[in-house]
């Protein structure tokens, strides 16, 4: 069914452009959406296309402008805005997805045969008859070219996509296709109109007293990335938006007495960044969070090439053999993990994961996360420890503040008053879960407070136990979410203490009400001199002047063409 309704839609097309060919007609309207052109291809396709033949030419119909708006537009000719917008609805491109198909429409019909394979009755539905796809007694001309505009939307920035017979004699022999790409614009600032002159202009058309110039400018200064010819997408951004008075030229570097905003957009899962293996401990967690709700869980490849329970039995029998104090050996522990899991190459990350005080509890996470693929392996995992708590083979110390199951437990062993846990079900995952919310809370807490960007109180939404495990897991993502920000502003663009303490309570007082959102963008005001560096030698991402004009001093008003 598929294939006939494709044959369909070519056959319709071709049909289309062949009306327009044949009886002459300038244009016509495709899918209510799609407008058709046929015009000459030098001039509308410039350097693309040479040649006095016509050709068609697709685009997205303009938006239309109600009469009510025409009418008012007629009554207020005087008016510049409503001008302008009319200038500014111009041709509009179509997807890059749009485009490919009707370019494979435009050539499927310049196929005799559809497949050798099969007759092209079989494949048409019955409202088409197999005779309208046969050619006549006389062949017609091949169709003209035909050239789609493109919104530059794909990775490759391509503005147009074209198709063209290629012929032995009068009979079509295939079709040549073509495809233009955009690498952005180029500023020659030789072509522009002056200041001197702009400020002419508007003093012939409004007569002021004074007029002020006033520059806004927009520049990248971190994203998407180009390698070797290789465009690196990141789905991170952060750009600054200047605004400034007294400008002095067009397009010139805004200057540091701007006043400058930073539009910061971080997306968590970046490889590049120094939290990315902080990252894949969080989307563990997520997993088997994921596994509590749905019941099935899909476990990510281990990190040891060790079993789980090895691993686990190894650090039991570590602990019962040691002879130095508990202290001792959890720093001993700590810096073995660390040269487990590898160590960052900026300081900032350093002191977010280098924690010299893991606990017990800590430290079979790690080696657990590290190496489980199962349930089973993780209910095994469990039980040697609950084995050797219950037959006091091992007195592991852990933090105070601890909340879990396991924590409980190993509490109550002091004591020698274990409560019975049936490791069924499951109870072994929710016990995990418990242990990595544990350690990744006190990651968090060890590098806010020990950078002293934010207290324990204003910590208290994200640190709570009381709700459940989901919510737990979502208010930690949230706290992620603001390190990968912090991260990315300190190690990348440098932010002095003050603006990382404002940028931390922004994030935090946002969290608070609003739900997990990787495409915010959180505003912070800063000084042009403490990114100067990134912007100066850039060409900005978009530059405007606006001219304010004095004309009843000492009042003011917004210039109508400004």
């Amino acid at each position: 069914m598929g294939s006939k309704m494709i044959i369909t839609d070519a056959v319709q097309f071709s049909k289309m452009l062949r009306t327009l060919q044949d009886e002459c007609k300038d244009s016509c309207i495709y899918e209510e959406d799609i407008q058709i052109l046929r015009v000459n291809g030098e001039k509308h396709l410039h350097h693309i296309y040479r040649g006095d033949r016509p050709v068609f030419i697709c685009e997205k119909t303009a938006p239309r402008i109600d009469s009510e708006d025409d009418k008012m537009d007629e009554t207020h000719s005087d008016d510049e805005t409503n001008h302008e917008v009319k200038i500014e609805l111009g041709p509009q491109p179509l997807t890059i997805m749009k485009a490919r198909q009707l370019l494979s429409w435009y050539t499927m019909s310049q196929n005799s045969i559809v497949s050798p394979a099969v007759s092209p009755a079989a494949l048409l539905p019955p409202a088409v008859s197999p005779a309208a796809l046969l050619p006549p007694a006389v062949s017609p001309a091949p169709l003209l070219p035909l050239w789609v505009r493109c919104d530059m939307a794909d990775p490759a920035r391509t503005t147009w996509l074209g198709a063209e017979t290629a012929c032995t004699g009068n009979k079509v022999s295939g079709v040549k296709l073509y495809a233009v790409t955009c690498a952005g614009s180029t500023v020659d600032k030789g072509s522009f109109i002056t200041l001197d002159e702009l400020k002419q202009e508007h003093k012939n058309r409004h007569h002021p007293s004074m007029m002020v110039a006033r520059g806004t400018a927009q520049y990248n200064l971190f994203g998407s990335t180009v390698v070797e010819n290789t465009t690196i997408e990141s789905q991170s951004s952060v750009t600054v938006d200047f605004k400034w008075s007294h400008v002095e030229s067009i397009l010139e570097t805004p200057p540091l007495s701007s006043t400058a905003t930073l539009n910061i957009k971080v997306s968590s899962g970046d490889m590049r960044s120094p939290m990315y293996p902080l990252y894949k401990e969080l989307e563990f967690l997520q997993i088997l969070a994921d596994g509590l709700r749905t019941g099935e869980t899909e476990w990510m490849e281990p990190e040891e090439t060790r079993s789980a329970v090895q691993l686990t039995r190894e650090y039991l029998d570590e602990l019962q053999n040691t002879v130095k104090t508990l202290q001792d050996q959890s720093t001993k522990e700590a810096v073995k993990v660390k040269t487990e899991t590898g160590t960052s190459e900026t300081e900032i990350f350093n002191s977010l994961m280098e924690r010299g005080d893991l606990d017990f509890i800590e430290q079979l996470w790690v080696r657990m996360r590290n190496s489980v693929t199962s349930y089973q392996d993780v209910g095994d995992c469990l039980k040697l420890v609950i084995k050797a708590l219950q037959y006091g083979d091992i007195k592991p110390w852990i933090h105070r503040d601890s909340s879990s199951s396991l924590s409980k437990l190993i509490l109550q062993s002091y004591h020698h008053q274990m409560d019975h846990v049936s490791l069924t079900g499951l109870t072994p995952v929710h016990m995990l879960l418990e242990m990595g919310l544990d350690k990744m809370r006190k990651d968090y807490i060890n590098y806010l407070i020990g950078q002293e960007l934010t207290t324990l109180n204003h910590l208290s939404y994200y640190l709570s136990t009381e709700e459940d495990l989901q919510e737990q897991v979502i208010r930690l993502r949230k706290l992620h979410h603001l390190l990968e920000i912090m991260v990315t502003c300190s190690t990348f663009l440098g932010l002095p203490y003050d603006r990382l303490f404002l940028l931390t309570q922004l994030c935090l007082q946002y969290y608070k009400t609003c739900p997990y959102d990787e495409d915010h963008e959180f505003k912070l005001q800063i000084k042009p001199a403490l990114i100067s560096h990134f912007y100066q030698k850039e060409q900005a991402v978009s530059w405007g002047l606006v001219m304010y004009c004095m004309l009843f001093p000492p009042g003011s008003r917004r210039c109508p063409g400004g």
